[in-house]
């Protein structure tokens, strides 16, 4: 399964409200060609766009839900502290739209529920770390991503508004390895696919 970026000409104007038709042209450019391979496609806001409830609501009801046939799922990743606004949260659960939950020091960091979908962006691999993370930092998150996978919520994470409670709703878990020293980003992902293993393996 794949997840898709969405191009900067869309995500990186001052107006998002006005891209209907750049965000068609690009769903429509060839995203039905994975078919059940499609995965959930990320909408990565510049540092510099700050929360505009108006302008963030006509660009979601511009997002479509399907591509000929085929289920879209979409996920909004905020860069601006601004965004740290229940009314924020309020809106893209109105909307069915997931978030990136970021480990960083550089960018907002929090890890609301909205869609149906957790996709973890982890941006602290270490060049003298083997593995990118070191081995428990890798096993927290592993435990994590297994938690939200049962549908519950796992504790001591940043939030913008605190967790309703376990809903026993399965979720499937999306991380991504980047930024920080990214010559060991695959290495962390291997690392932490074989850390997945031995639970995922047939009784």
């Amino acid at each position: 399964m794949f997840s898709l970026k969405a191009p900067r000409q869309i995500t990186q104007q001052r107006r998002l409200g006005h891209m209907g038709e750049a965000i068609t042209q690009f769903v429509q450019g060839g995203l039905a060609e994975l078919g059940d391979r499609l995965g959930p496609v990320v909408w990565q806001f510049g540092p510099y766009k700050s929360f505009d409830s108006a302008d963030l609501t006509d660009f979601l009801v511009q997002l479509p839900t399907t591509v000929d046939g085929l289920p879209l799922r979409h996920v909004l990743e905020v860069r601006h502290a601004s965004f740290m606004n229940p009314s924020f949260l309020a809106l893209v659960r109105a909307h069915g739209v997931s978030l990136v939950g970021t480990d960083s020091d550089e960018h907002p960091s929090f890890f609301d529920l909205s869609g149906d979908l957790v996709y973890l962006r982890l941006m602290r691999c270490r060049a003298e770390e083997p593995s990118g993370y070191p081995a428990d930092e890798l096993a927290t998150w592993r435990d994590r991503a297994q938690t939200w996978a049962h549908g519950d919520e796992p504790a001591g994470l940043p939030r913008i508004a605190p967790p309703a409670g376990p809903t026993g709703q399965p979720r499937q878990v999306f991380v991504m390895f980047i930024n920080g020293a990214k010559e060991r980003a695959p290495m962390a992902a291997q690392a932490f696919t074989s850390a997945l293993k031995p639970q995922l393996a047939p009784a």
